[in-house]
């Protein structure tokens, strides 16, 4: 857990950034009806909870630097006894001050009343407009009742400006909570893929497998997913977004499992690819190779200072020089890079940001200049190579063979830690590992 004291500096750290005459403002996420009178799991908006640790919903907090009364106001919902019978157990105000460390609080239907007032004398609002059509409205009508009752020359707010990317180059950092947090994140995604291939043989549906990751993720506290788990056998492999996960194992096929816990609000995101049966045919095994090979050379390339293109290039370039090995290219390797002959095959980049969200926020270049790697960084890196029947030009025996390989990594002073590495990813660990089950 990360303690209140760190939520502390981060919203100190923010509001230095914006100046004494600023103020940001961050409503929470709404609640989302799933069907009839039933709601999806609350899931608090991030850059909100990385601020706070605040996971309730109908709550809005506000940054109000140099405030005589205090620099952290939250807004949320009053205790309620009845609906915590029903719902559970609200902070209410006193919890919102005792536990969360706020300066005031108030009940969120104060909040029309409040804003006014909060709003007064600042020149700068710090606030995502148009993300909340709803909150949008009433910040507005806040600051026209602040405009009527505007007497002896007393500033109004001058501008608006969107404070997500102050916020997310904040998050792109990792703490050192924060990085423990997703060792753990990393780790019981980790047992859960290796779950999945201890139950995995022919016959056994997708969602079945599915199921073996869910339990994995529950009973180490993991409660949900980061994000919808992808389990796709045979030519299911080849989608890279494929959640239907309803299709029986097919001897012979490839099962792609990506999948990761979300742990404390942090995610992991984790893909490996294993035989269904527990042995990889020859030409699996040769794709499944060449997709090991450019994983390890992305990760070597990922280290303090590399720029963030440094991935992509390393993968390309073994894909690109294995499928003309493999006799499926044809060409010079330069060219054929330079025309991106090797896109029907590997069409995503190498990876992308991670931490509170499965692809976190972060820019991935600065005026127009990629971005070097710095320690304190997660990322993923996950080439894959697809090749799905209706692809042109490709002999039959390569169909339907889908391969992605993905782990979580951390950038150190001294290059990175892979924070996945306890699933197996060599064909001999797969293999003995399936073997035994």
């Amino acid at each position: 857990m990360i303690k209140m004291t760190e939520y502390a500096k981060r919203r100190s750290q923010l509001m230095q950034k914006i100046g004494p005459t600023g103020i940001v403002i961050l409503p929470s996420s709404p609640i989302a009806q799933r069907n009839g009178d039933y709601d999806y799991p609350y899931r608090q908006q991030s850059d909100l909870y990385y601020l706070t640790g605040f996971n309730e919903a109908e709550s809005v907090a506000v940054f109000a630097p140099k405030r005589a009364e205090g620099e952290f106001v939250l807004f949320n919902r009053p205790k309620d006894r009845e609906r915590e019978i029903w719902d559970g157990i609200r902070a209410g105000q006193a919890g919102a001050c005792e536990t969360y460390g706020a300066d005031q609080a108030f009940p969120i239907s104060d909040l029309a009343n409040k804003l006014p007032e909060l709003l007064e004398g600042r020149t700068e609002i710090h606030y995502a407009l148009g993300l909340d059509k709803a909150f949008d409205k009433a910040l507005m009508s806040a600051l026209n009742k602040l405009r009527g009752k505007i007497r002896n020359g007393q500033q109004t707010p001058l501008c608006f400006k969107d404070i997500t990317d102050t916020i997310h180059e904040m998050r792109l950092i990792k703490s050192i909570g924060e990085i423990e947090l997703m060792r753990q994140a990393a780790q019981i995604s980790a047992q859960a893929h290796v779950r999945a291939m201890q139950h995995c043989k022919p016959g056994v549906n997708e969602y079945q497998l599915e199921a073996e990751i869910m339990y994995e993720f529950n009973r180490h506290g993991a409660r949900f997913p980061a994000y919808t788990s992808i389990v796709g056998g045979g030519a299911n492999s080849c989608i890279l977004h494929y959640i239907n996960n309803d299709q029986p194992i097919v001897a012979g096929d490839l099962v792609l499992i990506d999948a990761g816990a979300e742990f404390h609000n942090y995610a992991a995101d984790i893909t490996r690819t294993f035989p269904a049966n527990g042995i990889f045919s020859a030409e699996q095994r040769a794709i499944y190779e060449l997709v090991l090979e450019a994983q390890l050379a992305g990760i070597k390339a990922a280290h303090t200072g590399a720029e963030w293109p440094a991935m992509q290039d390393a993968i390309v370039k073994v894909i690109t020089q294995g499928l003309i090995d493999l006799g499926i290219l044809k060409g010079n390797l330069n060219d054929l890079i330079e025309t991106q002959a090797y896109f029907p095959f590997y069409m995503h980049k190498s990876g992308h940001w991670l931490g509170l969200d499965v692809h976190d926020v972060g820019r991935y270049k600065i005026n127009g200049k990629w971005r070097t790697l710095q320690p304190g960084m997660v990322l993923t890196v996950e080439p894959g190579i697809y090749i799905s029947a209706d692809t042109p030009n490709v002999d039959k025996r390569w169909h339907n063979i889908g391969i992605r390989i993905e782990d979580d990594i951390l950038i150190t002073t001294e290059g990175h830690e892979v924070l996945s590495h306890h699933v197996p990813k060599s064909i001999e660990d797969i293999e003995n590992l399936m073997a035994k089950s």
